[in-house]
């Protein structure tokens, strides 16, 4: 016979046999408790129960640290994994048990962090715990847990950006730039829509002038051949051999500040020559989205929109700038619609 608890809102559920001792959970509803109850009754009166003892005894963080050591070092993100891993650590869910955790705990969360965070980053937290819970059940023999993280609605994504750069707007930027290596950084990205750490890590040993192909050999998704452009070609060309063997120098970081710091001062800029005008000019104002939220990221968007503009199919765009479906190309892809009015003439 079941024994029913109300405490702090939620029911628990308590069932006793002999042989297998107490086995209690916690519910959200008396009416998903009592589910629960009769279905365990019912696989231990066949001899089928799997005990959760070790889910009970484990907490979250021993499961942290365990899937630490076992599973990521295996993975391609590990080193952000293991940041988000940390994060995980820090929070009030840690000294837990995995049993103990449901999707309630875990809706609450996401609701605390969408207020700090982006959705898209607290759907990558959100989706590293839920790999925990999966391994625990497949591999740790915890067949017996429930993932709480699939029990909650994931948050919303907002739709993708399509910023893409005014007539202007990157002279302007590269011209007060105060980095050795961003305007030529800049203009790479522009030509071949690498990402920004693609950019970072290229090695010289990878670059091949004459074919005018570069091998990308550690890419987010998987290694792949970028074709370079005569552009992209005369600015590798025209570059110093480092002794590091890298063709660039900096850090991802470092070339993400000059990029923020010569947003900055090149939109200052432009709002000062409004300030210097003549008084019959007095009523122009700055175009108050011109060199405003802008990032380094956005010149892979525009760089995948130049090649559809240029006539490349979505296959060959793919080919070039690593996307595998067609739906995460689009979300790359905006082309002008005064473009595509010109196509129709």
């Amino acid at each position: 016979m079941a024994h029913f608890r109300k405490r702090s809102g939620a029911w628990e559920v308590t069932v006793q046999k002999k042989g297998i001792g107490r086995i209690s959970r916690t519910f959200d509803t008396k009416a998903q408790g009592e589910e629960w109850a009769k279905a365990t009754e019912f696989e231990i009166a066949r001899g089928v129960y799997v005990s959760r003892k070790e889910a009970e005894n484990t907490t979250l963080d021993e499961a942290l640290d365990r899937y630490e050591r076992e599973v990521i070092p295996a993975k391609k993100g590990a080193k952000q994994e293991s940041m988000r891993i940390r994060i995980w650590k820090r929070s009030t869910l840690a000294k837990r048990s995995l049993a103990s955790i449901q999707g309630k705990d875990i809706a609450a969360y996401r609701d605390s962090r969408l207020k700090e965070m982006s959705p898209n980053s607290v759907r990558h937290e959100l989706a590293v715990l839920s790999h925990v819970f999966t391994i625990a059940v497949k591999e740790w023999g915890m067949t017996e847990l429930v993932n709480p993280v699939r029990q909650i609605r994931m948050p919303k994504m907002p739709a993708g950006r399509d910023r893409r750069l005014m007539p202007g707007e990157f002279d302007r930027i590269l011209s007060v730039t105060e980095s050795p290596v961003l305007a030529d950084f800049a203009r790479f990205a522009i030509e071949t829509a690498m990402r920004q750490e693609e950019i970072a890590k290229m090695r010289w040993e990878h670059v091949d002038l004459k074919k005018r192909v570069l091998m990308i050999p550690e890419a987010k998704v998987e290694p792949r051949k970028v074709p370079l452009s005569p552009e992209a070609v005369r600015i590798l060309s025209d570059l110093p051999r480092r002794l590091d063997g890298k063709v660039w120098g900096g850090t991802p970081h470092a070339i993400s500040v000059a990029w923020r710091r010569a947003v900055a001062r090149a939109r200052a800029a432009y709002e000062k020559e409004f300030e210097e005008m003549d008084q019959e000019k007095k009523n122009a104002k700055p175009d108050p989205g011109f060199l405003v939220d802008l990032t380094f990221h956005d010149l892979r968007h525009e760089a995948t929109s130049r090649f559809f503009e240029k006539g490349l199919n979505p296959m060959q765009v793919a080919a070039i700038t690593g996307h595998k479906t067609l739906q995460m190309l689009k979300r790359y892809t905006h082309l002008k619609a005064e473009d595509l009015a010109e196509l129709l003439r």
